[in-house]
């Protein structure tokens, strides 16, 4: 069964600290690309990074340059996502995606909030 299932999110105050998991199944993970998209209240979906297969190329979305850092282990069929100095507009949840497809977690809920 290809299945992405997202963990680690929560609430947080401005400038704490989050490590996203995201954890896959089902498809050739280690030769996947693959991309962290969030959800904002009320809004459309916003790219926020991308890994290629082998871990050693990200990109991100300029509003999180800096402060978030996207790795894997793909002997653990594990995308992560480490963010960082977190600010109130990254309240969204979070989802991970396999780039090039519609596959996506059902996602994480992250909050920062004082």
């Amino acid at each position: 069964q290809v299945q992405l299932v997202e963990s680690g999110g929560g609430l947080v105050q401005p400038g704490g600290s989050l490590r996203l998991s995201c954890a896959a199944s089902g498809f050739p993970f280690s030769r996947s690309a693959m991309r962290w998209v969030r959800q904002a209240p009320g809004k459309g979906l916003e790219w926020v990074s991308e890994i290629n297969s082998g871990g050693d190329s990200t990109y991100y979305a300029d509003s999180v340059k800096g402060r978030f850092t996207a790795s894997r282990d793909n002997a653990k069929n594990t995308l992560y996502l480490q963010m960082n100095s977190l600010k109130p507009e990254d309240t969204a949840v979070y989802y991970c995606s396999q780039s090039g497809t519609r596959l996506r977690g059902q996602g994480t809920q992250v909050t920062v909030s004082s």
